[in-house]
């Protein structure tokens, strides 16, 4: 996979969850670079993801827990 810098991805999660644990893992075996934010350290992002992380993000698109490979794929545009 080309790696696109310019594209700012984002994996939104908290300690403690074990599903954000798999979804990084999922997020790790692509390559690519993204930002790994735990939403505790930001009322707003709290409020916005609480029960729904993780939540993988590129600009406005929101890619929501439950996905696996294929749809992380398919999300990423490869």
């Amino acid at each position: 996979m080309q790696k696109n810098s310019a594209v700012a991805y984002v994996l939104y999660h908290t300690e403690g969850c074990h599903l954000c644990d798999i979804a990084q893992a999922l997020v790790e075996q692509t390559a690519i670079h993204y930002q790994h934010i735990d939403i505790c350290d930001n009322a707003s992002l709290t409020e916005r993801y609480n029960m729904s992380i993780p939540v993988f993000v590129q600009g406005e698109r929101e890619l929501f827990w439950p996905f696996d490979a294929a749809q992380l794929q398919k999300f990423l545009g490869v």
